[in-house]
């Protein structure tokens, strides 16, 4: 397995923080660029880099060594309401690394996106599609996964869902929204990512859609 020298976007957050200690127990090199003031947030062993990660000209003489960039930025608990916040946050945070990839040394640009088409959630859905677009359009060799829903700590509520998103996989006719809308918890995001970084950059746009995401494994 090849050694990544991963760029994180995010690595503070509650995907990045428990990403980056499996990344380098797996012999990876991290550099997690974090707002000033968060340093201290980086889990030991990453280099912590304070730059502001929706500043394009700030990132892009930063890029230099890295091959692998991994955008996780996000609003979190995103609601219906958050639309305003999305597109500050999240499709400012895409617009910045389809800013900051081309010319970079970055072969491979992994982006969380969610679950598509969906029936609500739209002005996210909206944000994350335009951002998968954006950074389709830098030729960059992209990957984008798309949970929908991630079960973990201070994220379980859904759980009693289970039961009824079982019962609708098995229904045809309504099969193939509940696989593609289920719910996936977040060992298996983690090493939905872990696989994702550690696969050769795809020639064509890679999709890892919930099925994909519980399907991961890692050798």
């Amino acid at each position: 397995m090849a050694v990544r020298n991963v760029f994180l976007t995010g690595g503070t957050g509650y995907m990045g923080s428990r990403l980056i200690p499996r990344l380098l127990a797996r012999g990876h090199r991290v550099t997690a660029c974090v707002r000033r003031g968060s340093e201290g947030k980086v889990p030991a062993g990453a280099r912590a880099l304070p730059l502001d990660p929706l500043d394009a000209a700030a990132l892009k003489p930063a890029l230099p060594g890295h091959d692998t960039w991994v955008q996780l930025i996000g609003t979190p608990h995103p609601a219906p309401w958050k639309g305003a916040q999305f597109r500050a946050v999240e499709l400012r945070a895409a617009q910045t690394m389809a800013d900051a990839l081309p010319g970079s040394t970055i072969r491979h640009a992994i982006y969380l996106s969610v679950a598509q088409p969906a029936p609500t959630m739209k002005a996210y859905l909206a944000v994350r599609q335009e951002g998968e677009a954006l950074l389709r359009a830098t030729g960059i060799p992209c990957t984008f996964l798309r949970p929908w829903y991630v079960l973990g700590p201070g994220h379980r509520w859904p759980y009693a869902l289970l039961p009824f998103y079982a019962l609708l996989e098995r229904i045809p006719a309504t099969q193939a929204g509940a696989l593609r809308l289920g719910l996936v918890t977040l060992e298996q995001m983690l090493t939905a990512l872990l696989q994702a970084i550690e696969s050769d950059p795809p020639p064509q746009p890679r999709i890892i859609d919930v099925p994909a995401i519980r399907r991961a494994t890692l050798p």
